[in-house]
């Protein structure tokens, strides 16, 4: 009765719920991305080794199991069956027919205990995502682009749990965060050189419930973060650092969105199920799964990566 009363009580404090689209249940459901084209959502369990394809239509969900940690997953231009995965070992293709996973590179080989987590691509094509020390203790992460050419490159240091990422309208600003900190950093963001710089605190997470996870940013240019422990997505406004709306996640471990939808005007959410124990899976009975919600504001396009080179 006190844990209903408490879920009713967090569900009051938002202006809109996230409805439940698939119940998936996954351990740590992380990383959308939407595949316009193909009008599917992929999304990654990063603790169950596999990514999904998930078909809002027809209500269906594809595994593919890849039998490592997956941070983050994109769709490759050339090929509406390939897609790039940041995974436990550096940036890797994956073809969802034949199954084949192709190493690209590694730039923490080296480091045995990180993994890569969050990422997605810039509209000119790159792949960007950093890495994060898997048990969260100290400091020894980075942020990495994957360029068009392949190559990889660190672009900036001294990460704890590299997370979500977005552009600005105009592209001229990334804003990143970095969740063991719990801030969004903004960067000024060269287009033509895929490059950063001039960091600076654009938003102070710390007053809030939870930890800032996933971020996308929506037609008008205002973040929305996932709340990890926090039961909620909100929506932010960059330049002041405002907090300007919320809606209520029925699961404490909101892990990132994306906007989706022939009109980008759903706001799909990942979720986890990670560290719940039989006495509190009762309070999240849908922890792990997919949800939506339409918060009356559009969203702006998944990019997808484009290589220069051929895999073949």
């Amino acid at each position: 009765m006190q844990q209903s009363q408490a879920q009713s009580s967090r569900e009051q404090q938002h202006s809109r719920k996230a409805e439940l689209v698939l119940d998936a249940k996954a351990t740590l459901g992380e990383g959308p991305h939407w595949h316009a084209e193909q009008k599917k959502l992929y999304w990654v369990d990063i603790i169950g080794g596999s990514f999904h394809r998930f078909d809002p239509a027809a209500g269906t969900n594809e595994t593919f199991r890849v039998g490592k940690s997956v941070g983050a997953v994109v769709c490759d231009a050339a090929d509406g069956e390939a897609v790039i995965l940041a995974t436990r070992d550096g940036f890797e293709r994956y073809h969802c027919v034949t199954g084949e996973l192709t190493p690209i590179a590694d730039p923490e080989a080296h480091l045995q205990d990180n993994r890569f987590n969050d990422g997605k691509c810039d509209s000119a094509g790159r792949f960007w995502a950093g890495t994060m020390q898997d048990v969260e203790e100290v400091v020894t992460g980075s942020f990495y682009v994957l360029d068009n050419d392949l190559s990889c490159r660190k672009v900036h240091g001294d990460v704890g749990v590299s997370n979500g990422l977005a552009w600005s309208l105009d592209e001229t600003v990334l804003y990143y965060i970095d969740s063991m900190k719990q801030t969004v950093t903004a960067f000024d963001y060269d287009r033509e050189a895929g490059t950063i710089g001039n960091p600076r605190l654009a938003i102070d997470f710390q007053p809030e419930e939870g930890l800032p996870d996933g971020m996308t940013i929506d037609s008008e240019g205002m973040l929305w973060i996932a709340h990890w422990d926090g039961w909620q997505v909100s929506r932010w406004n960059p330049e002041t650092g405002e907090k300007l709306d919320s809606i209520y996640v029925p699961v404490a471990k909101a892990s990132s969105c994306i906007f989706g939808g022939e009109a980008l005007d759903t706001l799909y959410i990942t979720t986890a199920s990670v560290g719940l124990t039989e006495e509190t899976r009762g309070a999240e009975p849908h922890a792990g799964s997919l949800f939506a919600c339409k918060p009356g504001v559009t969203g702006t396009p998944t990019h997808l990566f484009r290589s220069d080179k051929s895999f073949t």
